[in-house]
């Protein structure tokens, strides 16, 4: 709640819905149009450059949110390197279809979600977000222990996309849920900051809280088409 306070002064210097989509659909071009560079120029030196990249600039904006008005649509070209490189690699090593079938799965529970939040089957009340930041906390102390094991040769088995045992794969299920339920939390806070006055800049904030979530989560759709995809 304290994002939303001190909002702008007049109607013109707030954040709208319209305004959100609109930023929201111009960082999803950016990130296509590096994601189709890195796909048909596959180097591990811009993946490597747009993963770090990416991070770097996602802390900032985390941190300082009022510069989200720049970093937004750098953090979507430098993740779209990324992004690029690692799906031609699952092709390559999974077989062809997988990238498709994440990229549909992933704007399926967008939409399906989208529709649950604006019909009130789903509601963010306190406790469900704080279930799902719990959750979603968790996750990413796994993702740090694995990051850290990396250095020494090594990674948490259920990370590893070739695993495929019934613990690992429900493992991912369960990450997918947790990232799916994250947009829930995006919409609410869009909505939010939209009804509260927040500052225009905080309509690239949105746009860039969105983006984070569907990053992830179509990673984990990847992760998950690959395990179910060694079980074969």
């Amino acid at each position: 709640s304290k994002t939303f306070e001190g909002g702008a002064t007049s109607s013109a210097e707030t954040m709208t819905l319209e305004g959100t989509i609109n930023k929201t659909s111009l960082s999803l071009l950016v990130l296509m149009l590096t994601t189709l560079y890195t796909w048909n120029n596959m180097s591990p030196g811009l993946m490597i450059f747009g993963a770090i990249g990416g991070f770097i600039v996602a802390i900032i904006t985390i941190f300082k949110k009022h510069l989200a008005t720049y970093t937004t649509l750098i953090y979507s070209g430098l993740e779209g390197l990324f992004l690029g490189g690692i799906s031609r690699f699952y092709q390559m090593q999974y077989g062809d279809g997988i990238v498709g079938q994440a990229v549909f799965l992933t704007f399926s529970i967008f939409a399906a979600l989208l529709f649950a939040y604006k019909s009130g089957i789903i509601k963010p009340t306190e406790n469900f977000k704080l279930g799902i930041f719990a959750a979603t906390a968790g996750i990413g102390l796994l993702y740090l222990t694995s990051f850290i094991m990396s250095f020494f040769g090594s990674r948490l088995p259920i990370m590893d996309p070739s695993n495929a045992s019934m613990f690992s794969i429900g493992f991912s299920v369960f990450v997918i849920i947790i990232a799916s339920l994250n947009l829930v939390l995006d919409f609410d806070f869009i909505e939010e900051g939209a009804e509260n006055g927040a500052p225009k800049y905080m309509e690239w904030y949105g746009a860039f809280g969105l983006l984070v979530t569907l990053v992830w989560l179509y990673l984990e759709i990847l992760r998950l088409l690959a395990k179910l995809q060694s079980r074969r």
